[in-house]
């Protein structure tokens, strides 16, 4: 089971000290989740080789190569195929690949590069894809890689509408293939650590969560410009609108409908609400036990997007009330809400408050809570645990060798990125509408019709 640099164990152990120290996590924590996770080295079983695929690989500071080299840096995997539809992202991943390979002793593959995401998944030797499109592909590229086969590992949010989210978990579970939506704050220390915390009453009966994700940027009347050589504009766009594509440089700073800034579109995604609400909203969730669930009323109040024609449009600053069956309240903003308890100006996070003026805040850099006590002292042997993930692309590997689902399935994404969609839905209609979880449906008939967009000819939404 040595693999030198590779080893898991050996990962683990370096690791000890950053999960207390660096993680904040308590001593006891830290050595349930390394004696966990030994036990699980022992059964797992590395040495398959996997036959990799990316679509979507993106920039060189985008998400498409971090997992890439998240996963190839993994034991036994190979990338032989990519696919962008901007041929300078395909032309620098091909020499990105190349060297990620070397840095990991990988063999020197011949990696072919496409356009088009259909030709990728028609490959007999790819046995599963890694989906890092802007969001309006999302469920469209997953459906097809699961109908031919192939496990997928898909960036959140899992999609741009809820009715494509129902599509994709329909599909995931139809096909029987392993499906991780790339939430990976689940396979962070401090996420499950709160959450399980609060799982099992240490905070006594939650009465709100709040869920910190930032305001969505703003910009000017963008432009009408020409399609950057080697970009296939009608691809990229694809289900969505027809569109010119629009571009404009201006104090050192780029503003396009395209690429990274897609996101504050609501044409092709949720803004904030989706971008940074499908990972603390999921922590929401993950915490309320409400993963097979959701809020049953939703409610906004959101600034007014920009009245420049052919601007970013997603609101700016937000906050919106879901309300869940059994009392507790989640409230989404952009920024800590006014009278909250006192985190020490961590704006971006997830803040769990329980009774008697108990509360525990975690995001990416600690967790922390009103008293230490809460956090220091350990649960009880009989306490609910829940999914352990150290690494979250491990984790997609080791259910496409083992077969066992990932700790983010498709059903969880859908039910976790649902939230984020009623919100944003809430903000762009103004209403208050009840949120039926079971038959997921909005009891108001106008707005209940934006749970799905139509799509641009030919594509089109197959269940």
């Amino acid at each position: 089971m040595q693999r030198g640099n590779l080893s898991r164990r050996g990962f683990l152990q370096r690791s000890f000290a950053a999960l207390t120290v660096g993680a904040g996590l308590p001593a006891w924590y830290a050595h349930e989740i390394l004696a966990l996770e030994q036990d699980k080295e022992k059964a797992a079983d590395p040495s398959a080789k996997l036959n990799l695929g990316i679509i979507g690989i993106g920039s060189p500071s985008s998400r498409g190569r971090a997992i890439m080299h998240d996963a190839i840096s993994q034991a036994g995997v190979e990338f032989v195929a990519l696919c962008d539809v901007d041929a300078r992202h395909r032309e620098r991943a091909i020499d990105d690949v190349a060297q990620a390979a070397k840095k990991y002793k990988k063999p020197a593959n011949d990696v072919k590069a496409y356009e088009d995401f259909r030709e990728l998944l028609d490959r007999k030797d790819v046995n599963a894809v890694l989906i890092a499109t802007p969001d309006h592909w999302h469920a469209l590229v997953a459906i097809d890689a699961l109908r031919k086969g192939k496990d997928v590992y898909c960036e959140k949010p899992l999609t741009l509408t809820i009715a494509e989210g129902q599509a994709v978990a329909k599909v995931a579970k139809q096909t029987g293939r392993i499906f991780q939506v790339g939430s990976q704050q689940r396979s962070d220390s401090r996420f499950r650590l709160a959450c399980e915390l609060v799982r099992n009453g240490r905070i006594g009966k939650i009465k709100e969560v709040h869920t910190r994700i930032g305001t969505n940027p703003q910009s000017p009347s963008i432009p009408k410009a020409p399609v950057p050589k080697g970009l296939n504009w009608d691809l990229w766009l694809g289900p969505t609108p027809m569109v010119d594509y629009a571009e404009l440089v201006q104090d050192k700073k780029v503003y396009t409908r395209c690429h990274y800034e897609f996101r504050w579109w609501y044409d092709y995604s949720g803004g904030k609400l989706t971008d940074w609400g499908a990972h603390h909203n999921d922590i929401a969730q993950w915490g309320l036990g409400m993963d097979e669930s959701g809020p049953v009323a939703v409610e906004a109040e959101a600034a007014a997007i920009s009245k420049e024609p052919n601007s970013y449009n997603c609101h700016p600053t937000f906050k919106v009330a879901f309300d869940y069956a059994n009392g507790t309240k989640l409230l989404c903003s952009h920024a800590q809400l006014p009278g909250s308890p006192d985190t020490k100006g961590n704006d971006n996070g997830v803040l769990f408050i329980g009774e008697e003026g108990k509360w525990i805040f975690v995001n990416r850099g600690k967790i922390e809570a009103s008293d230490k006590k809460l956090i220091e002292e350990p649960l009880a042997a009989d306490a609910k645990k829940l999914y352990l993930s150290s690494n979250h692309m491990q984790n997609f590997l080791d259910g496409v060798r083992n077969r066992k689902p990932c700790v983010c399935t498709a059903d969880v994404g859908h039910r976790s990125v649902t939230v984020c969609h009623l919100g944003a839905i809430a903000c762009q209609t103004g209403k208050k509408f009840k949120w039926d979880p079971v038959k997921e449906t909005i009891d108001d008939p106008e707005v209940n019709k934006l749970l799905s967009r139509p799509m641009r000819a030919p594509w089109k939404l197959e269940a």
